[in-house]
């Protein structure tokens, strides 16, 4: 599309046609139907997305508390088998965090930023748990041991995640724990519904930290230390 494009526009025109950009080449071969026929497809192509990234969404919670790995009520599903609740919480957070894009200068890289912010930290303890099993024995392995070539895939992962952290910059780690903090609530409410024991040390060791980050992280923002 984009070399058929130039051979129809002069590359001034196609930089100042307005978005999508498709529907004015195709309107200058083709006239206003092609415009129309585009403009069409591309609603119907979000919407699409739209909907496919919403359902996927409300599946990690749904999935997640059929496995006792989030609360129970998360994991009900009406007549037509939709998971209401699940659907429910994530179509919030979701308009939570556009709420929030609102505010920002650069809305598009926020956004982008953030949410790989909010997936290295969990890469970056898979990686270190990876280490971890990977220099003692444990029955989660082959012969209880793991080979040198896995241990060193798993300790280089973890320096790299740790990197990747540290590039994304310190903001981004902040708000993540401003995130992640209100939901340790889900992890509280999943123990006591299995009878467990709510932490152990060292996941209260995870709790302090991030419920510190996430003060850190919200007396910043007020302060004007860190912005959006």
């Amino acid at each position: 599309m984009t070399i058929v494009s130039y051979g129809i526009l002069p590359m001034g025109e196609i930089a100042a046609l307005r978005q999508p950009s498709m529907a004015g080449v195709l309107e200058s071969a083709v006239g206003t139907w092609g415009r129309v026929f585009i403009s069409v497809g591309l609603i119907v192509s979000v919407l699409g997305a739209y909907l496919a990234w919403t359902l996927m969404a409300a599946e990690v919670l749904f999935v997640a508390a059929q496995d006792d790995d989030m609360p129970r009520f998360l994991r009900r599903a009406n007549a037509v088998d939709v998971p209401v609740p699940a659907l429910l919480m994530t179509s919030l957070l979701t308009q939570a965090v556009l709420i929030c894009t609102r505010f920002s200068d650069d809305a598009f890289n926020f956004a982008l930023n953030l949410t790989s912010a909010l997936s290295l930290i969990p890469y970056l303890l898979a990686a270190a748990f990876a280490v971890r099993i990977g220099t003692r024995a444990s029955p989660r392995t082959t012969g209880g041991r793991t080979s040198r070539r896995e241990l060193t895939v798993a300790v280089v992962a973890t320096l790299y995640t740790a990197f990747l952290l540290y590039a994304a910059g310190l903001k981004f780690l902040l708000v993540s724990f401003i995130l992640y903090a209100p939901a340790t609530l889900l992890f509280v409410m999943t123990r006591r519904e299995q009878g467990r024991r709510l932490f152990s040390p060292r996941e209260l060791v995870v709790l302090a930290v991030s419920v510190v980050g996430a003060v850190v992280g919200v007396v910043a923002l007020a302060a004007g230390w860190i912005s959006l």
